[in-house]
């Protein structure tokens, strides 16, 4: 059959079918060495795995961390309106804690490229990842501390309601719906077990 009896989809799957076959004849026949051969298995070996899930973590670490920067700006520009010298001393509190929350998400979410910059080239990537994974946790956990705190601030300064508490618990509430209990409810449901 040609291309177009195909469709393009399976022009794609018979070219990918193609070049792993080429891969395998080129390797001897047969998986390559040190790759995970199993049915769901990218076929990759160790360091084309920590490439690969540095590379995941790169993109993720872009999208929070624009978020950090546009927050921490707002939240910097704060301090020099003439609205900040009329808050209470419970409000400037709260300022002073989401502002230092910002910073220290920040330097979770920096940190991962500062580490892949100072241990790079020593042949310890797969470790890199690891650490960097735990700082971009860390980032996240910090972010929803940041994100809470500066929503109680302005619900606090916009109203006096008595359901500010409530807002902010309803809005807690689907960070850690969105953010940890949907993944790890996907994680522990979905997935696949390897065989070693």
């Amino acid at each position: 059959m040609t291309d177009r009896e195909h469709g393009h989809g399976e022009t794609v799957r018979v070219e990918e079918d193609r070049r792993g076959a080429e891969r395998s004849s080129q390797d001897g026949g047969g998986p390559r060495p040190g790759t995970d051969d199993g049915p769901r298995g990218r076929q990759e070996t160790p360091d084309e795995r920590a490439d690969r899930q540095w590379q995941d973590l790169l993109q993720e670490i872009r999208v929070v961390q624009t978020g950090v920067q546009i927050l921490l700006g707002f939240l910097l520009t704060v301090v020099f309106t003439p609205r900040y010298a009329e808050l209470g001393p419970t409000d400037e509190a709260i300022y002073v804690l989401t502002v230092v929350l910002g910073f220290l998400t920040a330097g979770a979410l920096i940190g991962p490229v500062s580490f892949h910059r100072i241990v790079s080239g020593r042949q310890i990537k797969h470790k890199a990842v690891d650490w960097a994974s735990r700082l971009t946790f860390t980032g996240i956990l910090l972010l929803v501390a940041t994100l809470t705190s500066a929503l109680v601030l302005i619900l606090r300064v916009a109203t006096d309601n008595e359901f500010v508490p409530w807002l902010v618990g309803g809005v807690l509430a689907w960070y850690l719906l969105c953010w940890f209990a949907l993944p790890f409810w996907a994680r522990a449901r979905h997935t696949v077990q390897r065989e070693d």
